[in-house]
């Protein structure tokens, strides 16, 4: 893997890059959707590709080890055999699917164990068992077995769970670098930061991550429920300390907004499944604003979900159809709004990208924020 920073935005710590994988190039910052279970949900590898124009998309270690298990996704090839999609992908450890799993999972130095929510059946989740899984996977950005603490959280718990992070680290590392890819291409750990909010543990991690020498870095345990402000200082106090050759994926994050002040404070990266989650329930996210589509005013508006954007249903369908299917409960709506915020975001990161390359970000960012959050 391969990263150049090709431009820096003169009034903030944004930047442009390149960063190229065994499955194609992709340009940051960029947005990555969520599939989960190996398919973003309500959207088709074709339109994420021709409409959404998705560069890469994540998988999920946890959801895909249960279902469809590992024996078949190898059978496969691998995650880009099984589902078709040939460009990057990236797979989280399911280190936040173990946290949010709080009720039925024990923490141990060997490992989590935990029960399925499929069946209840028990499993074992440790830092060689997640490489090893990840290995049969086969995306091409796999990330280190990580605890994520929960906000707010105790200073105390909290350093306890970042030391048993990093001695989980060494262990992903020792793993991955025992072993060789099953499929004949690279594939590259991102390590996670973690120390909740708390200034001293998150420049320790840091400092820990930034000493691994791996490929890029990530930034965990944030956008669990702390205020805002709280978020940007951390990753703020992280980008600052991260190598500034190496890509840094913000992890779960999240509103057009967030996704904006945090490309001005350095990351790269992002993943969240609030675009394809809130469509689902009709909120849209536009180049005006945010816009229920469920609500009545929008029955007789036949203009286009959003005429600003390329993308095929944004512009050919209207506001008064799209709030007919979800309201009928049509899955044609479900599809629509789903690719439509999917189009958005990736819209949102390539302007971002296309400001930060004039060196315009700061000002255009500016005026982007107060419009974003816009409720129609």
């Amino acid at each position: 893997m391969k990263f150049d920073v090709l431009a820096h935005d003169s009034g903030t710590k944004a930047r442009a890059g390149h960063l190229t994988t065994a499955h194609g190039a992709i340009e940051t910052p960029i947005f990555m959707p969520v599939g989960t279970a190996g398919t973003v949900k309500a959207v088709g590898q074709r339109e994420l590709k021709q409409d959404v124009q998705a560069q890469i998309i994540l998988g999920n270690t946890y959801h895909l080890y249960l279902r469809p298990g590992l024996d078949v996704l190898q059978a496969a090839g691998g995650l880009h055999k099984f589902n078709g999609w040939d460009r990057p992908i990236l797979t989280d450890s399911g280190g936040y699917q173990v946290f949010s799993l709080s009720g039925t999972r024990k923490i141990k130095e060997e490992g989590v164990t935990f029960r399925s929510h499929i069946d209840g059946s028990k499993h074992l989740f440790s830092p060689e068992g997640v490489m090893d899984i990840q290995r049969r996977i086969g995306a091409d950005i796999i990330m280190a077995f990580d605890e994520c603490t929960p906000w707010p959280c105790e200073y105390d718990y909290a350093r306890r769970s970042l030391d048993m992070t990093h001695r989980w680290l060494k262990r992903c590392i020792q793993r991955l670098d025992s072993t060789e890819p099953l499929y004949g291409y690279e594939q590259n750990l991102f390590p996670i930061v973690q120390g909740s909010t708390f200034k001293d543990l998150r420049k320790q991690s840091a400092e820990f991550i930034a000493e691994q020498g791996r490929a890029g870095n990530a930034i965990g345990g944030l956008s669990v429920g702390e205020p805002a402000e709280l978020m940007y200082e951390m990753t703020e106090l992280v980008c600052d300390i991260l190598p500034k050759d190496k890509p840094r994926y913000l992890m779960g994050v999240g509103t057009p907004a967030n996704i904006l002040e945090n490309i001005a404070l350095g990351v790269d990266m992002f993943d969240c499944v609030m675009p394809t989650r809130n469509a689902r329930n009709g909120m849209l996210f536009t180049t005006q604003g945010i816009i229920n589509v469920g609500s009545k005013k929008w029955a007789d508006d036949f203009s286009p979900i959003d005429e600003a954007l390329g993308g095929h249903v944004s512009t050919f369908y209207s506001k008064a159809y799209l709030r007919h299917l979800i309201h009928s409960k049509e899955i044609l709506g479900a599809q629509i709004a789903s690719q439509h915020n999917l189009t958005f975001y990736l819209w949102l990161v390539k302007e971002a990208r296309k400001q930060i390359v004039a060196g315009t970000f700061a000002a255009w960012k500016a005026v982007m924020v107060e419009k974003l959050m816009r409720r129609l």
